[in-house]
């Protein structure tokens, strides 16, 4: 008998942590009402072209980022969304973590609360560890980094490698209350057709299959923060019927619901009246363009009034040059600068671009909760 309850308790020891459920509506709501209005930028600091060349030891720069975060607690902004990497994990998983901890302590002195992306499947599908290249002169983003990389996602045998990083960079943070959230992957079901047109057809379905495990994974962890991944094409997603594996995925297995939109004001509400039926929370994790309609004076007010969490691409103008538009893939913005700049709030030096924007996100940000502030 003796031998029988050793062998059982054994085996408890050794079951698997049973996933938390996705959030009901009224959890997700609940947590939703406890946090003040979100708005915020996609950020990475001006001296880094990646998300490697932000985290890695020898180019990580808190007095950067502490700089920048208070530019940003200037305008009331209370969270970021900031990208990770399975590779850094891979390189030094406890020297990541020490840099994560230390970007969490500057964030909080600044009253943000960072909603952290796990994954990502835009832009070079290759990346590399070590030094970054510099960016390529009048092109938009020229250095950004898949992950995982379309090497490691097409290898089975680095499953196991991608659900430790999950498993342990949420696990190890769930309980923080400096984190907004995770957003375990961007635009998932992403091509990349425009800037990497070489990039493996069988990558759709190796996400698709891959993305509900991730989620899995990191409900694993038993987070106190909501898990999402931002939806992002198609005019409509009401009918969940009519979407692709991907997105119904993305919609079913997020806490929070999470969006992203670059077109016109018409187009971003529809968007975001055709998510309202699911009953949770709204965040776009991304919007801004300047280009292509989308701006802070018509696309703000109008997520302030829903109570939209707003997260605009991108913060200051650096080595990504976000500031030149998606096309700058085809012909290069290098005799002359586009005329209007396509993301970004701040120069480097930490004046702004334009100063009416800036005084937007101030009046709406210091509002209460869906008012929009009149002239």
């Amino acid at each position: 008998m003796r031998k029988l309850f050793l062998c059982l308790a054994l085996l408890a020891l050794a079951a698997p942590v049973q996933a938390r459920e996705v959030w009901t509506r009224d959890q997700a709501n609940a947590w939703y009402g406890k946090q003040k209005w979100l708005v915020g930028s996609n950020y990475i600091p001006a001296d880094a072209i990646n998300q490697l060349e932000m985290w890695q030891a020898g180019s990580f720069n808190p007095v950067q980022i502490d700089k920048e975060l208070g530019w940003a607690q200037g305008l009331g902004m209370t969270t970021m969304r900031v990208f990770l990497h399975d590779a850094l994990w891979a390189q030094d998983a406890p020297g990541f973590k020490k840099r994560m901890d230390a970007f969490l302590a500057i964030s909080a002195r600044h009253g943000i609360k960072p909603l952290f992306v796990l994954f990502d499947s835009c832009w070079d599908p290759n990346p590399k560890l070590g030094p970054q290249h510099p960016p390529i002169p009048g092109v938009h983003n020229s250095g950004w980094v898949q992950g995982p990389g379309a090497q490691a996602l097409a290898d089975p045998a680095q499953i196991p490698r991608l659900q430790s990083y999950v498993k342990d960079i949420v696990g190890s943070f769930a309980h923080d209350t400096r984190i907004l959230g995770w957003d375990v992957w961007n635009e998932p079901d992403n091509s990349n057709a425009s800037s990497y047109p070489d990039t493996s057809q069988a990558r759709y379905g190796q996400v698709a299959a891959l993305l509900p495990r991730v989620f899995e994974w990191a409900r694993s962890a038993d987070p106190i923060q909501p898990l999402t991944s931002g939806i992002w094409h198609h005019d409509h997603w009401e009918n969940l019927a009519g979407l692709n594996s991907v997105e119904k995925t993305q919609l079913t297995q997020s806490d929070v619901i999470s969006f992203h939109d670059y077109s016109w004001p018409e187009t971003f509400e529809a968007r975001a009246i055709s998510l309202q039926g699911y009953g949770r929370p709204i965040i776009c994790t991304e919007y801004m363009a300047r280009g292509a309609g989308s701006t802070f004076d018509t696309i703000l007010p109008i997520g302030k009034r829903r109570n939209v969490g707003m997260i605009n691409w991108g913060f200051v103008n650096g080595k990504t040059q976000t500031d030149m538009p998606w096309d700058s893939w085809q012909r290069p913005y290098t005799l002359r600068p586009p005329t209007v700049w396509f993301h970004d709030i701040f120069r480097a030096d930490g004046t702004p671009y334009r100063l009416r924007e800036v005084a937007i996100i101030k009046g709406l940000s210091a509002a209460p909760k869906t008012v929009v502030p009149s002239e």
